[in-house]
């Protein structure tokens, strides 16, 4: 068996004239979280969607447990995508379910689960995620964002996925709950043995719940390595990122006033 969990190699994709991904190659080990930072616009939404099956890539390859997946089937992606668990950007709950059903959904519409097997599954993984089964039949529109943060969270690891995906997990979020949400996020992948590819732009978030970092950069990745070497890669591109400087070799499009 493969150390890898997630192997990427020289993927590409364009939009019209625009090159987005361009040739990204990365590795993402078993059992381990990696997070892949860069600033906006840079690919980092477009390399998961694409891993996640969203998104068909131009050319490159895409393995999953050394599994190509780039041009599978509908029907067996269907069996790769069992594996997975998603936290998305801006929790997309569905305003219309209750909590427990929101967590529940991919249960119930995905793998045929009855209703109150469903049920209990959720307010299990509600717990897991500190909130009490009161909050299960609450609407979405009736929490705050931390909460409804941690319920998009509950939902990602309700069916014990092998691979989690977060996308921007603190996004919006206080600095205080943000970092609860780090904390969780560390606490149900290791009590998963889960395998989780995060995308973000976030410093703090990146030194919570990684253990390997890389960063992207005009649609390649220009450095990873041990997410506690972030600071010493002794690259100027991630060097000024990560410290956050308007002057470096990254230039910012910015319109003059």
């Amino acid at each position: 068996m493969s150390d890898l969990k997630i192997k990427v190699r020289d993927l590409r994709k364009s939009f019209g004239p625009k090159k987005v991904l361009n040739g990204i190659d990365l590795d993402v080990p078993r059992g381990e979280s990696l997070v892949v930072i860069g600033g906006s616009g840079t690919g980092k939404s477009v390399l998961i969607k694409c891993i996640l099956g969203l998104m068909e890539p131009d050319s490159g390859s895409i393995e999953i447990d050394g599994q190509e997946v780039v041009g599978m089937k509908a029907s067996e992606r269907e069996e790769i995508m069992r594996k997975f668990g998603m936290l998305f950007q801006g929790s997309a709950l569905f305003d219309s379910l209750p909590v427990w059903e929101n967590v529940a959904f991919g249960l119930i519409a995905g793998r045929g689960m009855g209703r109150k097997a469903a049920k209990d599954v959720a307010l299990r993984k509600l717990a897991a995620v500190g909130l009490g089964p009161e909050v299960g039949e609450l609407f979405p529109a009736e929490l705050s964002g931390g909460m409804q943060k941690r319920v998009s969270l509950a939902r990602a690891i309700a069916a014990e996925p092998e691979i989690i995906f977060f996308d921007e997990p603190t996004t919006g979020l206080d600095p205080i709950m943000a970092q609860v949400i780090n904390e969780l996020i560390v606490k149900c992948v290791k009590s998963l043995g889960a395998t989780a590819l995060s995308i973000t732009h976030d410093m703090h978030s990146l030194r919570a719940i990684a253990d390997k970092a890389a960063m992207i950069y005009e649609g390649r990745i220009i450095w990873e390595g041990d997410a506690r070497d972030i600071d010493r890669t002794g690259n100027a591109h991630v060097e000024q990122f990560v410290q956050g400087r308007s002057e470096g070799p990254i230039r910012m499009p910015v319109r003059p006033l």
